[in-house]
């Protein structure tokens, strides 16, 4: 699994800020790092606390490789790479991260091929990974359409032409269950789930505090506007509407006192008048503000808050189908990550600086679509790809397939490279490999 290149790629994809900013910032390569001993550890402490998991233990393995692959489809440019792919993919069936991680793993890597099959396209056999193993990626057991509505937002599950490879997956993981009225989510699959929730919600803001775009004092004093969205978006993932923007405040304050100089009363649900106490005084905010600036101060943090969440994610275990239990982040916990994550999103992956950056990706990926299938487009694809879009004559969205997973394929850094080779006046060379 590591030694694919799809792994490898995830290095030159972005996570928040781009790759070429820093060496220190988080790309998905060493987000999944962290989501898969975030995941390993839930499954470790799992099976310590629970008596039917002491004698039929989760294998913390699975959640560990589950973590280790669960972003390798998503395409250059994070979510806007993603959105222009899907687009450009609308009439065969749209592109979705999560889809195209299971199409990797199970068919586009070159780890393995089937016997007697003859045709490049459909002879592709991935990775040769277990079904249990294909089972804990499949987050959304949903199929998408195979055509939709120009105005469709990207739709989370799985492709309709692997409809075959995830009824295998069922049929191996789960016989004799029928899913017509229950989701198919194995419980590993859950914790890498609640792994990645986790590791987002606590890495991504640290970056954002060692990149200067946040600190403790800004977050407390931030624009109203900002924090009523933040409150809806959480409100809708815990299941309450009454979860204000005060309330978004009252959960940083609680995260922020352990690293604070003693204050009275600070704990959650302080009125306005504490936070006012708080940054009227120059020295707790110094104090506040440390977390951001000190580079000891912000790592603890962040290992303070990731140990307290994986504390936080429980289990109910279903004894008919142990494989489908279901593993849950208890509310007050699920309020903390919910809030770090939708207020990061907001502040700073919707920052105007930020968004330049992605918008320039979506047209660069775009970009690169409409020439691959414009008028001998396919000669600008590698050898490999040139085969592969031969082979799919005759069938236009088996075609279009094999571009888009060329392009979804490409890292920030190569995405912009091939962009420049088509349409700049860098004078690129061509005797570098495509």
């Amino acid at each position: 699994m590591i030694h694919c290149p799809s792994f490898r790629r995830q290095q030159g994809k972005t996570q928040i800020f781009p790759g070429h900013e820093s060496d220190f910032f988080r790309n998905r390569l060493t987000h999944s790092l962290e989501v898969a001993q975030i995941a390993e550890s839930i499954a470790f402490r799992l099976n310590g606390i629970d008596p039917f998991l002491a004698q039929n233990p989760i294998n913390p393995r699975i959640c560990f490789t589950a973590a280790h692959l669960h972003d390798i489809g998503h395409p250059p440019f994070g979510h806007n790479g993603e959105e222009a792919l899907d687009e450009c993919m609308r009439p065969f069936g749209g592109f979705e991260g999560n889809a195209q991680t299971l199409r990797i793993v199970s068919q586009l890597e070159k780890k393995r091929y089937r016997d007697g099959v003859f045709n490049k396209i459909e002879r592709r056999a991935g990775l040769n990974l277990t079904y249990r193993t294909l089972a804990s990626i499949l987050k959304y057991d949903t199929e998408i359409p195979e055509t939709r509505s120009a105005d469709d937002k990207v739709k989370k599950g799985y492709y309709f032409c692997d409809r075959p490879v995830v009824v295998d997956i069922k049929n191996a993981v789960c016989p004799g269950v029928d899913f017509s009225n229950t989701k198919f989510k194995t419980i590993e699959c859950q914790i890498m789930d609640a792994a990645d929730d986790i590791a987002y919600s606590t890495y991504d803001i640290e970056d954002t505090f060692k990149a200067g775009f946040l600190s403790p004092s800004k977050i407390l004093t931030f624009d109203t506007d900002v924090l009523d969205i933040v409150a809806i978006q959480v409100g809708k993932e815990i299941g309450s509407s009454e979860f204000s923007s005060k309330d978004v405040i009252a959960v940083f304050l609680d995260l922020f006192r352990e690293f604070v100089l003693p204050v009275e009363d600070l704990s959650p649900g302080s009125d306005d008048s504490i936070i006012e106490r708080v940054l009227s005084s120059l020295t707790y905010q110094q104090d506040l503000d440390a977390i951001a600036e000190d580079g000891n101060l912000r790592t603890s943090f962040t290992s303070y808050s990731v140990g307290r969440f994986i504390g936080g994610v429980q289990v109910e275990i279903d004894e008919q189908v142990p494989q489908l239990s279901r593993v849950f982040i208890e509310y007050k916990t699920l309020k903390e990550i919910e809030t770090l994550k939708h207020f990061t999103y907001q502040a700073t992956i919707r920052s105007n600086r930020v968004a330049v950056s992605e918008f320039r990706g979506k047209s660069i990926v775009k970009e690169i679509f409409s020439a691959l299938l414009g008028p001998k487009g396919r000669l600008l694809l590698p050898a490999d790809f040139q085969e592969l879009y031969k082979a799919g004559e005759g069938n236009e969205a088996a075609q279009t397939r094999v571009v888009c997973d060329f392009i979804a394929g490409m890292t920030d850094r190569y995405a912009i490279e091939f962009w420049s080779r088509l349409y700049s006046n860098s004078g690129e060379t061509i005797f570098k490999p495509l």
